[in-house]
């Protein structure tokens, strides 16, 4: 009895700590954010950062787009820069390097799709629905319950076998 209410002490505990394990690797790297972090050629692409404290200026520099500026966003501390990308980008990863006094320097990775991205107006509304274009934190978030779900069953399943084993002897 006492190894059947560990082994459900167990399933729940790893449950729980495989539910919160992709929020934090969903967290964006570092002080920095790119919106979208798919990005079609021609879209304008927005990067928000908090890595240069209380300077309310710097520069980036992409490799497909080329230089941009770092502006004082809405909220002290963030500084925010727009660029877009050239319709000749070609499909694959940009990397974005961001400056700003006194020396503080951060890159970072984004995805440039071959064709744009999200739903196609059908004429009923979108297409794919207003979830679209989700990030793949959600899918996995989905799949590791299923797991959690299908231990938990097993063990189930496995303990009233042990039961019935008893019961008959």
């Amino acid at each position: 009895m006492r190894l059947a209410r560990t082994g459900a002490q167990l399933a729940l505990v790893l449950s729980a700590l495989a539910l919160s394990a992709p929020h934090a690797s969903a967290a964006p790297s570092g002080d920095v954010r790119v919106n979208p972090g798919l990005a079609a050629p021609g879209t304008t692409v927005t990067v928000t950062t908090t890595a240069c404290g209380a300077e309310t200026y710097g520069k980036g520099e992409s490799v497909v787009a080329g230089p941009f500026h770092l502006f004082a966003g809405e909220r002290p501390g963030v500084l925010v820069g727009t660029f877009t990308l050239p319709r000749d980008a070609a499909a694959g990863t940009d990397t974005l390097t961001l400056k700003c006094p006194p020396r503080i320097k951060q890159t970072v990775t984004y995805r440039i799709s071959a064709t744009p991205n999200g739903a196609v107006e059908a004429g009923f509304g979108w297409a794919a629905g207003p979830d679209a274009g989700t990030d793949e934190a959600t899918g996995v978030t989905y799949g590791l319950a299923a797991l959690g779900v299908a231990a938990a069953g097993l063990l189930v399943v496995r303990r009233r076998r042990v039961v019935a084993a008893r019961s008959t002897v």
